[in-house]
């Protein structure tokens, strides 16, 4: 996309070329941080059914849901696919920081070099401190024959 607009010379057009390109760029941003805590929180559930069956019988029946099917295996056989498939995902996300990182810095120095800064109205920003307030809580799980 940037490509098109900024051309041969390297150099957007205008101001307005140069705010959608800081636009595009901090959407970018937005959805690497979508996916990255998206994946974390599939790892999470990953440890917990890790923590969960790795104390009991490796013989012992499970169901595991594969692609929208649930079928019945040995923990011994889905233990190991599901230890996989979290370090897959613990991979993925470390490939997805090490973008967000970068997609940081192009930021910062359009930033720098079209003098950009974005101002909140104060509206905005007491809403913000209200959220955050707001979004410390917690979820108590605990086993099912737990009372």
């Amino acid at each position: 996309m940037t490509s098109n607009v900024e051309g041969d010379r390297n150099e957007p057009i205008n101001e307005q070329a140069v705010a959608n390109i800081y636009a595009a760029k901090r959407s970018e941003l937005n959805q690497i941080y979508s996916k990255i805590t998206e994946l974390e929180m599939e790892a999470s559930e990953h440890s917990l059914v890790i923590n969960a069956i790795q104390p009991l019988d490796l013989s012992r029946q499970c169901y595991w849901m594969i692609g929208g099917v649930l079928v019945e295996r040995t923990i011994k056989e889905v233990l190991p696919a599901v230890q996989r498939n979290k370090e897959g995902l613990e991979e993925v996300i470390a490939r997805l920081n090490e973008a967000l990182e970068k997609k940081k810095k192009e930021i910062a120095e359009l930033e720098s070099k079209y003098k950009i800064r974005i101002r909140k109205p104060d509206a905005e920003v007491k809403d913000d401190t209200a959220r955050k307030e707001g979004s410390a809580q917690g979820v108590l799980v605990g086993s099912a024959g737990e009372s």
